[in-house]
C-alpha cells in the first residue's frame, strides 16, 4: 500500500503522462478524417479492431517512458507483455486509443489513457480526449481535476445521488446485450447517456452528468481501468467488480474477468447487492 508519505511525489510522473497524452492525440488527430487501415487482432476469446493510429500513438507513448522512467515496467496494449513488468514495483498502464470503434465510426468517443501503478495501486491517472480537448488528472490523496480549453482547471467531485430510480446510468454505445436490459430494468434506471470508452464514461461519473457505470463484460482489461478508477475515486466515486471486489493490477492475467461496477460512491453497496441475485441468476460467478 501506498503511506502518507509517498504522496505529493509523482509531479514528474503527472507531467510526463500529461505530455504523452497530448501528444499522442495530436498524432491521433492527424489520422482521424482518414484513410484508416482496419485490422483486427486476437485477444484471448475476444477480436478487437486496431489502427496505425493506435500504434502511432502507443509507440509515442511507451518510447518517451521507457525512456524517462527507464527502472519501471510497461503494460500497453499495442505491445508485446512480458514477465518482466510482474517483477516491478512501478508499472504504467497504457491504453493509447481507448474506443478504437468510436475512432474509426467518427463519433468522437476515444481517449488516451496513461496510468501508474505503484505495489498494486493506482498513483497516476491521466485521460484525454483529443477531440475537445478535455483532460482528466488525479494523483494518488491529491484529488481529480478535469482541464478544459480556455478554462481553468476545475476540481472534480461526484453526485450524492442514493436513489436508483433517480440516478442516470453512463451506457456503451455498443449493442445492448439482454442481460444488460434485465439489470437496467431490476434496478430501475430511468435514464442514460450512451458512449464509448471506459475513461469516457467515467468523465460522465465525475462531471455528474452520470452516477453509475454497469460493465457486465469481462472483457476489460487493466489498460481500460487503471487511469479511470484512480480519477473516478479521487472524485469521490468507487470502482469494483461485480461483486464488490477491488480491481488487481500488475497481475499476469490482463482481463478484468468479474466486469466493472463505477458509482458514485454513496450508492455503490447498494449497487452491488441489488446486482447479487442477478448474477446468479445469469451463472455469473467470481473468478
Amino acid at each position: 500500500m501506498i503511506t502518507p508519505a509517498k504522496l505529493n511525489t509523482y509531479v514528474p510522473e503527472l507531467q510526463v503522462a500529461i505530455e504523452l497524452a497530448r501528444e499522442a492525440g495530436a498524432a491521433i488527430l492527424q489520422l482521424y478524417e482518414g484513410p484508416l487501415k482496419v485490422e483486427q487482432k486476437n485477444y484471448d476469446d475476444d477480436v478487437e479492431p486496431v489502427t496505425q493510429a493506435d500504434r502511432i500513438a502507443n509507440e509515442l507513448i511507451v518510447g518517451r517512458l521507457a525512456q524517462e522512467f527507464p527502472d519501471d515496467g510497461i503494460l500497453a496494449e499495442e505491445s508485446v507483455d512480458t514477465a518482466r513488468r510482474l517483477g516491478k514495483a512501478r508499472v504504467w498502464m497504457v491504453d493509447p486509443l481507448d474506443g478504437t470503434n468510436g475512432f474509426i465510426d467518427g463519433n468522437g468517443d476515444f481517449a488516451v489513457q496513461i496510468g501508474l501503478v505503484e505495489n498494486g495501486d493506482c498513483v497516476v491517472g491521466v485521460v484525454y480526449q483529443p477531440l475537445t480537448g478535455v483532460l482528466y488528472r488525479a494523483v494518488l490523496g491529491e484529488g481529480s481535476w478535469i482541464e478544459r480549453p480556455e478554462f481553468p482547471s476545475e476540481r472534480a467531485h461526484v453526485s450524492d445521488q442514493r436513489n436508483l430510480a433517480s440516478m442516470r446510468l453512463a451506457a456503451s454505445r455498443s449493442h445492448r446485450s439482454p442481460r444488460m436490459n434485465k439489470v437496467v430494468r431490476r434496478l430501475g434506471f430511468e435514464e442514460e447517456v450512451q458512449r464509448g470508452s471506459v475513461g469516457i464514461k467515467v468523465g460522465l461519473l465525475v462531471e455528474r452528468q452520470c452516477d453509475v457505470y454497469i460493465h457486465l463484460s469481462p472483457r476489460t482489461k487493466q489498460w481500460d481501468t487503471c487511469a479511470p478508477q484512480l480519477i473516478l475515486t479521487e472524485a469521490g466515486g468507487q470502482l469494483s467488480d461485480l461483486f464488490g471486489r477491488p480491481l488487481k493490477y500488475n497481475v499476469q492475467d490482463v482481463q478484468n474477468r468479474n466486469g466493472l461496477v463505477a458509482s458514485n460512491g454513496v450508492s455503490h453497496d447498494l449497487i452491488i447487492e441489488m446486482l447479487a441475485p442477478l448474477l446468479a441468476e445469469f451463472g455469473r460467478k467470481s473468478v
